[in-house]
């Protein structure tokens, strides 16, 4: 190595000494160093606790520059999370390390007497020139079920491999409570965490169910790489989990689940790629319209599709929040036009179908979705619930500032939430017609019991809609009802992320079969 070459160290212990009454040790590793001619140890950095371990393998790794010409004295403390008890220590020279076979050394841990205090791994890499960061969300299907009261509580470790055949675990997702559908949170990791810049090194994945007492039990696993993990990123990629011992055993096994790049995550990350011949991406501007109908029930009421109880917000909260908070992302002034339609508005009580939520007509931008959310509630308590349910209002509000911009600079989104008893069909229709030229989309989502056969008629998936013999140019509305998303479990996170993924799942393509009907050539950004 030359002077100056980043070494990543991955630290495990083996057998350590037990200091819990009634489980097992919290260990944690902390790394001190000798400046260069001092004799006095310095605190470099300490990895993560992992509970209930007596053989833990950290994720956190320490980078450290290696000097070749300099005798570079490490010191290693085991110590339990939160205590005084010390588990024991090793001292070493990162060139010892870095001169082990395969760049590995295991010593033994000492400093506790009278007690064999187990072993310290130490694994040294020395760090490709790889700056590349990635973001990334998996979520899985149909796991195994592990616990015997409830569904899993699964959680992702990721693992790159070694040129000796063994793994480096680099990552280690959130536990996901009593599911066996979970959707974990996007992270964001240096590729060189994954693979050290060689894209093909394979990435072994494990999935566990999370134990409270450390004995995670064994779900299943996958093999990938860098390059293919990021392609799942984009395109719906499913990795069979298999679980090898009962793959040996049951003549009938198939597999112990499913896991795949998290749809909703997925779905938007063509927008992504998404570049104008000037290189600029397409903006997206996401425009909300709530149904304020009577139809929809007193919203004091329990029985109301609007009714807010502390402990639970309404069916149009929850979609609005669900679908609302991953296009936020895409939308860069995080400024949202909000309107309702069907009520009496103050001061004189006349009927309005495009009124805007924030009480302001020159400005009816909310910020962000919790500033839509405040303003629908603020609403509720305002106006007076009545009728009819007109869409054509609020679609050619939408439809008229599409027009402003055509050249795919700019794309509209707009979701209407209603509860799907619709009064100006022929209106609606014509203004989806009309607007299927410009560049927006519609996403409607059905909230209560009521069969929505007018909504399926909009979507046009089966029949290309039309109004007055005039053909829709593109299908650019996508219809879901809202109940076909309650958990049964009443994992409320686990639905909207459902919802989510499939009320946007068609938006990347309405956006490029926009640009592809205006001859709008979309490149990919540069990488």
């Amino acid at each position: 190595s030359v002077p100056g070459t980043k070494v990543e160290l991955t630290v495990s212990c083996r057998n350590l000494l037990d200091m819990d009454t009634f489980s097992k040790s919290d260990p944690v590793v902390v790394l001190f160093v000798q400046g260069s001619g001092s004799s006095e140890w310095k605190e470099f950095g300490r990895t993560e606790v992992i509970d209930n371990t007596l053989n833990p393998d950290f994720v956190r790794k320490f980078v450290l520059d290696y000097y070749f010409e300099e005798k570079q004295n490490l010191r290693f403390d085991v110590a339990v999370f939160g205590t005084q008890d010390f588990l024991g220590q090793a001292f070493v020279a990162l060139g010892e390390v870095i001169g082990s076979q395969r760049g590995r050394l295991e010593r033994p841990l000492t400093g506790v007497p009278g007690k064999r205090c187990g072993t310290i791994l130490l694994l040294a890499e020395e760090l490709s020139n790889c700056r590349d960061i990635v973001t990334m969300q998996l979520c899985a299907n149909k796991l195994d079920k592990k616990d015997f009261f409830g569904k899993s509580d699964p959680f992702l470790v990721f693992y790159r491999s070694n040129e000796d055949g063994t793994f480096t675990i680099c990552h280690k997702t959130e536990v996901v409570k009593n599911t066996l559908n979970p959707v974990w949170q996007p992270f964001t990791i240096p590729v060189r965490a994954l693979c050290n810049g060689d894209y093909d090194r394979t990435v072994k994945i494990d999935v566990y169910d999370w134990d409270r007492d450390g004995s995670h039990d064994f779900i299943g696993e996958f093999a990938t790489s860098y390059r293919e993990l990021s392609r799942a990123q984009s395109q719906f990629t499913v990795y069979e989990v298999l679980n090898p011992r009962k793959k040996c055993k049951k003549k009938k096994y198939v597999n112990s689940g499913t896991v795949s790049g998290a749809p909703a995550f997925v779905g938007l990350q063509l927008l992504h790629l998404l570049c104008l011949p000037r290189s600029e991406k397409t903006q997206l501007n996401f425009t909300v319209a709530i149904d304020f109908t009577a139809s929809n029930g007193l919203p004091s009421q329990p029985t109301s599709l609007h009714y807010v109880s502390p402990y639970q917000l309404s069916a149009y909260a929850l979609a609005l929040k669900a679908v609302g908070e991953v296009i936020q992302d895409y939308d860069s002034d995080k400024l949202f036009p909000a309107y309702g339609f069907g009520a009496k508005v103050p001061p004189d009580g006349k009927i309005s179908h495009q009124f805007p939520l924030n009480n302001n007509a020159e400005n009816p931008s909310c910020a962000g979705i919790e500033g839509v959310l405040e303003s629908y509630l603020q609403s509720l308590r305002t106006v007076q619930l009545y009728g009819p349910t007109n869409f054509a209002p609020v679609i050619n509000q939408v439809a008229g500032t599409a027009a402003q911009v055509t050249d795919g600079s700019q794309y509209h989104v707009l979701l209407i939430i209603t509860d799907g008893v619709i009064s100006d069909m022929l209106q609606t229709k014509e203004a989806i017609v009309t607007a299927s030229a410009l560049p927006m989309s519609i996403i409607i989502v059905g909230v209560g019991p009521a069969e929505f056969e007018a909504m399926e008629e909009l979507d046009g998936d089966e029949v290309r809609l039309s109004s007055r013999g005039r053909f829709a140019e593109r299908d650019i509305v996508q219809f879901v009802p809202f109940r076909d998303y309650v958990d049964d479990s009443g994992n409320q996170v686990l639905s909207m992320a459902r919802l989510a993924k499939d009320v946007l799942a068609e938006i990347p393509e309405q956006l490029l079969s926009y640009m592809k009907t205006r001859d709008i050539k979309p490149r990919q950004a540069d990488p």
